[in-house]
């Protein structure tokens, strides 16, 4: 390689890490995104836009602006149309939908009922272009086995659909690597997978466990993150690389378990607002893709 080849691959690197993608063999195949949970207070147009800003080009669908209280952005009470419009707007902003967190899918009604509210939330993925439904779990003990009969009857639809499933630690039972990853052995489907959350290990122990030891427990499962860092009592609400989860150290082991690629998707950041909200997305980004770059 000559001097002026040497500088054109180098400048191409550079560009890929300003505009905020870490996409390609640069990156190893990463996504790097952000979700709209950042955005609650206002119209989730506007947190579109503060994620394209921040040189993002992924973004996940979670929260918005809702009455008195934030709300999901796509979940089981909306409609198909209503989901292609979001997707719609996502892309008009040059970001593609890779997560998307649905909520509940009335599982709690009946395992009917669970199945065509589950169903529909694939169809909302498929309107807004997005190959993965995030899932939180159960927590009661009694819905256990109707929650994930309904998952399991899914899977078919969902690979039909090219949308894949995933289990995040998210409390309750499944709070931990070993409680997420033996559901979904025991569900037992290519398209159900795991959704890692570091910030929860730590959230959900008391900052206790260690979720660079916690993830060796789902190796070999993980197709995703919810980046999520932690501060010592219950706080999740800061930027990545701030708190106390050592992210190189989850990402190595991540890696070792065979996970070589895929959505690495910034859930929460310091709690501001405006311009300042926009300066901790592209901090987040900056420090994600220094750590897939490496």
């Amino acid at each position: 390689m000559n001097r002026r080849e040497f500088l054109g691959v180098a400048g191409a690197l550079m560009a890929g890490v300003g505009s905020g993608c870490a996409d390609g063999a640069a990156g190893g195949g990463w996504k790097i995104g952000c979700y709209t949970r950042p955005w609650v207070k206002v119209d989730y147009r506007v947190a579109l836009d503060g994620i394209a800003a921040a040189g993002y080009r992924h973004a996940g669908l979670m929260l918005t602006k809702g009455g008195p209280k934030p709300a999901l952005l796509v979940s089981v009470d909306t409609p198909v149309d209503e989901a292609a419009k979001i997707g719609g707007e996502a892309k008009a902003r040059g970001l593609s939908v890779v997560s998307i967190y649905g909520g509940d899918f009335r599982a709690a009604q009946s395992v009917e009922a669970g199945v065509a509210g589950l169903r529909h939330l694939i169809d909302n993925c498929v309107a807004c272009g997005c190959p993965s439904l995030l899932l939180g779990g159960n927590g009661k003990p009694e819905l256990q086995e109707a929650y994930y009969k309904v998952v399991a009857e899914c899977c078919a639809y969902a690979k039909e659909k090219r949308v894949e499933l995933v289990l995040k630690p998210h409390g309750g039972l499944n709070a931990t690597g070993p409680q997420v990853g033996e559901i979904v052995r025991r569900v037992n489907h290519p398209s159900f997978r795991v959704w890692y959350d570091p910030g929860n290990i730590l959230y959900y122990s008391d900052g206790q466990r260690d979720p660079a030891q916690d993830a060796d427990a789902v190796a070999g499962l993980v197709t995703g993150m919810c980046v999520k860092d932690y501060a010592h009592p219950k706080n999740v609400a800061l930027t990545p690389g701030d708190g106390q989860v050592d992210f190189a150290a989850v990402l190595a082991k991540l890696r070792q378990g065979g996970m070589s690629g895929g959505p690495l998707v910034v859930e929460c950041l310091n709690p501001v607002e405006g311009e300042a909200i926009v300066a901790e997305a592209r901090r987040a980004r900056d420090f994600l893709e220094g750590l897939v770059l490496r």
